[in-house]
């Protein structure tokens, strides 16, 4: 049963390759799901696994003729999902490397600019650099604007629980950095 099985793919992949394109649909339709699976559980983030499942798909469509057989089909593109998430985490690092570059430099600069007009640079603004967007937004907003949690959730399009805990934790971040 399970050699008939295999044949049968591989007649099906046979097919694919030479340009049949209802079989490498059916192919692909029937291991979708694994697949998808599979990088929900490597990315922890549905999203994230669906953008690369999409995208192994579509090297699976390109790179059907370089199937050799020498492991399962299924395997072949496990193989192809995980080098794929492991590029586009390669290159979020990098992304993430320059925007940390070009955001102390921005820093720089905005210290420099305070500093040359004679304003005090203090230790708090150091340390809200280091927060996160969303955290420092939100603990602006709280400390410095006086805003309360309902006019901060409405401002970012957010729960007032979530401006009231985002908040919590930049001071926590904050405090920490300061103590």
């Amino acid at each position: 049963m399970k050699n008939q099985m295999e044949a049968a793919e591989l007649e099906e992949i046979r097919r694919a390759a030479a340009g049949d394109d209802a079989a490498l649909a059916a192919l692909l339709q029937r291991h979708y799901a694994f697949v998808y699976k599979y990088l929900v559980k490597v990315t922890m983030d549905p999203n994230a696994a669906e953008e690369t499942v999409q995208d192994t798909m579509i090297r699976c469509m390109e790179n059907i003729h370089r199937y050799d057989g020498s492991s399962a089909f299924s395997s072949w593109m496990i193989t192809i999902a995980t080098r794929i998430y492991i590029d586009k985490t390669r290159r979020k690092k990098r992304e993430n490397g320059w925007l940390d570059m070009i955001r102390s430099e921005a820093v720089r600069r905005f210290r420099w600019q305070f500093e040359s007009r004679n304003e005090e640079w203090t230790d708090v603004m150091d340390a809200m650099t280091r927060l996160t967007p969303e955290h420092r937004v939100a603990v602006l907003l709280k400390h410095y604007y006086g805003y309360g949690y309902e006019e901060i959730g409405e401002m970012l399009g957010i729960p007032a629980g979530t401006a009231k805990s985002r908040t919590a934790y930049g001071l926590r971040q904050l405090r920490k950095e300061l103590g």
